[in-house]
């Protein structure tokens, strides 16, 4: 599977082969699913919290007698039925947790990929480099690549030039720098297009390849 080879003002500088069992597999739209939801549910902090009838401050004595009042029975009045009282069936602290098999969240990755190639999604530069950060330098840069799509920019590591390519990407709102370890479906689906350089291409090639 050919792509061509960019330079930062979009002019072609030669091809090179993405890999067939990354790029060009069967796309499994169950299983990105699957992945997605696993994202979105792992990202809840699950910290929600209301308070039962234990937990509420007063009630301690009984509010009236039992019989003889003409009213129904009541034994606080922290019960869930007064105002001020105690919650039934509400939500506590729990983990969202969902867990998946690293082979089936690598496969998600593929099909993510393979669907993003299909669609003409994988743009493959030389390099993204920047001396100093510059949104207007990162802004043309982009804009001569993708035009005016959203974009996703994986970089290979955390080094200078992912630092500066952050800060330069800051302040727009349609792109996203990140590391290519970090590689998840939500992201892979959720811009137009993806910005590869050469060394990110290689970093994805041995994680999932």
């Amino acid at each position: 599977m050919k792509a061509d080879v960019l330079d930062g003002k979009g002019n072609k500088l030669r091809e090179v082969d993405l890999p067939a069992k990354i790029f060009a597999v069967e796309v499994n739209r169950d299983l990105m699913h699957q992945a997605y939801v696993r994202q979105l549910s792992n990202a809840r902090l699950g910290t929600h919290d209301t308070k039962v009838r234990s937990e509420v401050s007063g009630g301690g004595r009984k509010p009236w007698k039992q019989k003889g009042t003409g009213r129904a029975r009541q034994g606080s009045i922290r019960a869930a039925q007064w105002v001020g009282g105690g919650r039934i069936h509400t939500p506590h602290p729990r983990s969202y947790e969902l867990k998946m098999p690293k082979k089936m969240r690598q496969a998600a990755l593929r099909s993510a990929l393979s669907a993003k190639a299909a669609d003409k999604g994988i743009v493959i530069v030389e390099e993204l480099e920047f001396k100093q950060p510059k949104t207007r330098q990162m802004i043309e840069t982009l804009n001569n690549l993708v035009g005016d799509s959203s974009v996703l920019v994986l970089m290979p590591a955390r080094n200078k030039s992912y630092e500066t390519a952050l800060r330069s990407a800051h302040n727009i709102k349609s792109a996203k720098i990140l590391l290519a370890g970090y590689l998840n479906v939500r992201d892979l689906l959720g811009y137009e297009k993806i910005i590869l350089p050469l060394k990110t291409l290689d970093a994805i090639t041995t994680h999932l390849g």
